[in-house]
């Protein structure tokens, strides 16, 4: 997707640096910086060796001249039991703060969009942090997006996954 102030572009290996400080970036907005796990290693294993999630950039230049990045969308496909299809989960969406407000956030949105009905996705989720109201006002209003405030998010990281063994061992 192309703008006269901006570019969007799939993520090339090449642009693992890039998606990594982009995603620093994100989790300093979020107040997390130290959450930030990935390295360019990592990154380039689950993106493009075995591309478990995708990537879209935004440029502040125009396809023959990108100029420097400024957003990205990370996303992966789920599957939906109801549905019986695929589904499109936007992992992240970032802007940069002094980049917001010019439609790079309503780009992104579009080229996921076409990305899932080429893919035949019924659904396009994500999460928003309930005190990111801005974010809020741009995907209810904007968007036209629902809240879904009959589920509630449950995760398990590293040391909750590996305590699930005993679950298997205690069958021997």
């Amino acid at each position: 997707m192309s703008n006269p102030t901006f570019h969007i572009r799939p993520a090339k290996v090449e642009d693992v640096d890039t998606i990594l400080q982009l995603i620093i970036d994100l989790a300093t907005y979020e107040k997390e910086p130290e959450s930030v796990k990935a390295t360019p290693q990592i990154l380039r294993q689950n993106l493009f060796d075995t591309p478990y999630a995708h990537t879209l950039l935004a440029f502040d230049g125009t396809s023959e001249d990108p100029g420097e990045p400024i957003g990205m969308a990370l996303y992966f496909f789920n599957y939906s039991t109801w549905t019986g299809r695929p589904g499109l989960y936007l992992e992240d969406l970032y802007v940069k703060p002094e980049c917001r407000g010019k439609g790079i956030g309503k780009a992104f949105f579009g080229e996921l969009g076409k990305i899932a009905q080429e893919k035949n996705c019924p659904r396009l989720d994500w999460s928003v942090l309930k005190w990111n109201q801005p974010s809020i006002d741009f995907y209810e209003k904007t968007l036209g997006a629902k809240a879904m405030s009959g589920w509630m998010g449950m995760r398990l990281e590293e040391q909750g996954i590996d305590n699930l063994r005993k679950f298997v061992d205690s069958s021997a």
